[in-house]
Parts: structure tokens; sequence; C-alpha cells
């Protein structure tokens, strides 16, 4: 084993910058190129990556540290292999890790072609095309916050968005003055080098196309993956204050940091003030700036309702035998924070009830048969697609989404269904499944299910849903409690199906029976409108005759 300190690699034209985050402690075992500390200046915050894999010996900085290139940030004991001396990363390398200061570090004689084309040459009148500058060695950072709309007066130089890549967050000027027509962005687009971001009319004379001016801390986009009524619009003079790390881990678990006290230094939001936030929640201690305005002010003396829950245990799993760690896909991160959200916001209530399909299930087997040249293969989930569709008409509050204090009443009818895939849960949707046939369903869901399995589902194919269905029918069980997909406000849950006897009032009969489990959102449906629709679907399964009624 050998001891290597760990600098502050080239950042940047900073003299000195703010330690305002650290991310590792003694005795933490690092990875090469997992960041450190966070730092900050006037304009950016970034993280320090390590050179290095090891043990973290001794910390070199803390809190409210100054640092430059240079400092010394921590020593690692790492394996002899390691301990080769790593020169301080170039410029371009350094760039990659933290674009938003190389941005500004880039000398306009380096200024690429692209660059110099997002300025035009002279005075203008008219539109004005404004692009994405160099802002250093990068590529595919994400639109994390819009700062103007259509119609605004823009100076030259003015901030127009807001992105981040995984170690840094910078905002982008407008190359020129003017008033904005057109915006090509929107929250959650990728964009890189020369792309389009706006269209000005104007007549001032544009400036030099520059480099992005780094934002000090952006504003999580969490609040956009949130319905509509679990936002609150933050002034843009109160914005969050925390570092990309933990932007990112508030977007993994659906927390809207504009709704997050920071505890940290300057009031910074740190990764303990989102657990913290998330517990609060999840015991309803806790509530969001817009229901603590509309609420009454509590009583001289009141105590809090809120649960103090124990910490989760930290256990030591090798004690007891060998253990192998991995970590999890990207599908199931996003969705494990959705399902979190939705199982704990969502007042879920479950009925469980049994459909007689036999006579569905013979005719399914018939056309099949039928058509056994045909590529296409009509399954069950297709006509629970069009019964769900006859029983979403016939009681319209379940084909409906809360927003505020308002209840959105649905005019058309998309139908989600849950596709495991070898990555996780994927949800694509069937558009419009009012207007289509049994076939043109089931060709549709073949071909979202193929694309699910090879990853090319797009976010258009994931979106819009009214109502889902989460079939297990092709794998066993009976009941199960669906988990309800935010915003809609129900779910069904199908099983395997079962040959059982039934009584006909004279003799037992065998007959084939579907489990329906029905999710349903209690602050907008009741018992009796559950079961009158859990019985509704359990009738078109039956007779499917009734869905021409």
């Amino acid at each position: 084993m050998a001891l290597v300190d760990i600098q502050v690699p080239d950042i940047g034209d900073f003299d000195e910058v703010t330690v305002i985050e650290l991310l590792v402690k003694p005795g933490d075992t690092v990875k090469a190129e997992q960041s450190l500390i966070t730092v900050e200046s006037d304009k950016a915050s970034m993280e320090i990556p390590s050179s290095h894999a090891g043990v973290v010996k001794e910390l070199k900085v803390k809190l409210d540290d100054k640092v430059k290139r240079g400092s010394l940030v921590l020593t690692l004991e790492v394996a002899g292999a390691e301990a080769i001396p790593v020169p301080a990363p170039a410029p371009a390398a350094a760039a990659q890790q933290a674009p938003a200061a190389a941005a500004q570090a880039l000398p306009a004689s380096q200024s690429t072609p692209a660059s110099a084309a997002t300025a035009p040459a002279a005075a203008a009148s008219g539109p004005i095309e404004v692009r994405v500058p160099n802002i250093g060695d990068f590529k595919d950072v994400a639109v994390i916050e819009v700062l103007v709309k259509v119609g605004d007066s823009i100076k030259a130089e003015q901030s127009l968005v807001t992105v981040e890549s995984d170690k840094a967050s910078m905002e982008i000027p407008s190359s020129a003055a003017g008033v904005l027509k057109e915006l090509k962005v929107k929250l959650g687009d990728i964009v890189n080098i020369g792309d389009l971001l706006a269209i000005l009319e104007g007549s001032a004379a544009p400036v030099a196309a520059t480099a992005a001016a780094p934002a000090a801390s952006a504003p999580a986009v969490a609040t956009a993956a949130m319905p509509a009524h679990e936002s609150t619009a933050l002034p843009q003079t109160a914005l969050p204050h925390a570092s990309p790390s933990v932007r990112k881990f508030a977007r993994e678990l659906g927390v809207p940091l504009a709704e997050v006290k920071g505890r940290g230094p300057k009031g910074r939001i740190t990764l303990d003030d989102i657990q913290a936030f998330t517990q609060a929640v999840m015991t309803g201690s806790t509530r969001t700036q817009a229901q603590a305005a509309k609420a009454p002010a509590p009583s001289v003396g009141g105590g809090g309702a809120g649960l103090d829950l124990l910490p989760w245990p930290k256990v030591d799993f090798t004690r007891f035998g060998p253990v192998e760690r991995q970590d999890l896909p990207r599908i199931k991160k996003i969705s494990a924070a959705n399902l979190h959200r939705n199982w704990v916001m969502i007042p879920h209530v479950c009925n469980h009830d049994d459909a007689d399909i036999t006579d569905l299930e013979a005719f399914r087997v018939q056309m099949n048969k039928e058509n056994e040249k045909a590529a296409i293969k009509i399954t069950m989930l297709a006509f629970l697609i069009k019964a769900s569709v006859a029983a979403l008409k016939k009681f319209p509050q379940f084909n409906a989404s809360l927003d505020g204090d308002q209840l959105v009443l649905k005019q058309y009818y998309h139908v989600a269904f849950a596709a495991d895939t070898p990555n996780g849960l994927v949800v694509p949707v069937i558009k419009d499944a009012d207007k289509k046939g049994i076939v043109q369903i089931s060709q549709e869901m073949g071909e979202l299910a193929k694309k699910a399995r090879d990853g090319k589902l797009s976010p258009a194919d994931m979106s819009g849903a009214c109502f889902t269905i989460s079939s297990l029918g092709g794998i066993g069980g009976r009941y199960f409690t669906p988990i309800i997909n935010a915003p809609e406000v129900a779910i069904l849950g199908v099983c395997k199906s079962q040959m059982e006897p039934v009584w006909d009032g004279k003799t037992f009969q065998p007959r084939l029976m579907l489990p329906l489990s029905l999710s349903w959102d209690h602050r907008v449906i009741d018992g009796a409108a559950a079961a009158r629709f859990n019985a509704y679907l359990g009738q078109i399964l039956a007779d499917f005759r009734r869905v021409l009624l």
C-alpha cells in the first residue's frame, strides 16, 4: 500500500473557490473519478473528482476552506500499482469534469466555428438565431430550467436556459438582444454545442458568441416530474442552493428542492436534508409551501403529529457470508422514485373480483386458430384494454386526474400496459384505444413490447395514459395490489386465470375465472363506484357483446 495526495485539478480560470460540501470521509473507499468535494465560485458549483482509487486516509480540507489548482484535497491509501503519480488533467479533461468552469477559461481565440456561427456578423433587423455556444469539452447536457418565455424582451448576455451535466450546472446566455419569438427547447431536452435554442426578433447588433455563464445553483427539475398540483412556483430570487449531485439525488427521489429547507452553510441543501425531507413526507409531518400557506395557523402550544422513524439500519452483510453488489439499472432507479412517491402520496384502496372469461377465451383461441398464418396473435390483454375503455366511458371519474382542487375529466382514452423487460418495468401506451379494434390493439402491443425489450421506447410511447393495466397472467399469482401510476387515479392488476367450479343455480360448472385487482385513489373515487366499475368490467369480459352497447 502507498499514500497518494489528491490535488485540485485545472478547473478553469479561477483564483480561489470555496469548499461547500464534503462528499467523503476518512475510511471511505473511493473509485477513480468519484467526486470528493463540491466547490463553488460566485458563478459556478462543481465537484472535484479523485484521480485514483483507494481508501481515504486523511481529509486536508474542511467546509468553507478556500482552494485553487494544486491545493491538497486528501490523502488516499492505494495499492502499489495505483500509486503511480497521475499528472493534473489537461484543460480539455478538466472541462469534461467541470464544463462550467472550463467554459469560462476558454480564450476567445479558441472558439470553434460552431460557436462563432452563433452570432451574426452584423446588425440585423429580423429573425436572429441563438445557438448553444462552446461551453467546454462535453456533450449531451440536459436543460433543467427555462429562464425566459415567448414575448420576453431579451438583453445581450441575458441567460436563457440552465443546463446541467453530471458534474456542473451552467446558464446559456443570449448572443443578441431582441424579443423572444420562439423557444426551441423545453425542460428535459438534451442539447450540444451549436444546437438552436431560440429565435429573436431584434434590431440591435448581436454580440460575439461567448462561453456560457455557469450557474451557482440551478433549481432541480424534480418539480417537472411531479404532477402540476404537487409543485410550487419559486421566485427567481430564491433559487434552491444545492450542488449538482444533490440535485440529481433529489430528482431520482422526486423531491422538489423548492420545498426543502437547507441546513448546510449559507442555507445550502445537503444530501441529509433531502433524506430528512423524504422521511418527513412519508410520516406526514411536513407540508409543501403552498399547503402551509393555505392552512390555518396552529394554536399556541399545539404539538406536531409527525412520527420519528428509526434510521435505516446500517448492516455489514459480509459478516454473515459472501455477498455480491450490483448497481440498480437506470430504469429501476427512475421507477423506484416514482413508485415511492405514488405510494406515499396517493391513498390507495384495492378491490378484488373475478371475471368469467370462459366464452371470451374460447373465442380468442378460435380467432387465432382461424388465422394461424397471420403474424398478429390476439391476446387476452387486448380484450382487457377494450373492456377497460368501455368501463371508463361508463364511469368517467376513473378517466380523470387531480389538478389542485379540480378534477380533470379526459375526453380521450389512452390505456397503458406494464411491460417486463430485462432492465426493468416500463409502461408503453396504446393511444385512442376507443377508436381501435382488437386486432389493431394486439398489433400495436406487439410492436411496443418489442421496442421495450430492445430499449427503444421513446418518451412519447410512454406518455399520456389515462388508465394502466398490469398483467401477471403469463406468470401466476392470485391477487395483488398494483401501485397507481400518477397522475392517473386507478390501475387494474390481472393475474393468471384458472378453472374453478361455479354454481349456476342447479349444479357446479367448470368456468375459467380471471382474477381482477383494481387499485383506486380514494381522494377521487369511493368504494361504491369502485365496486360498480369492477362488476361492470367483469360483465363485459363475460359477454363481450356489451362493448357494442
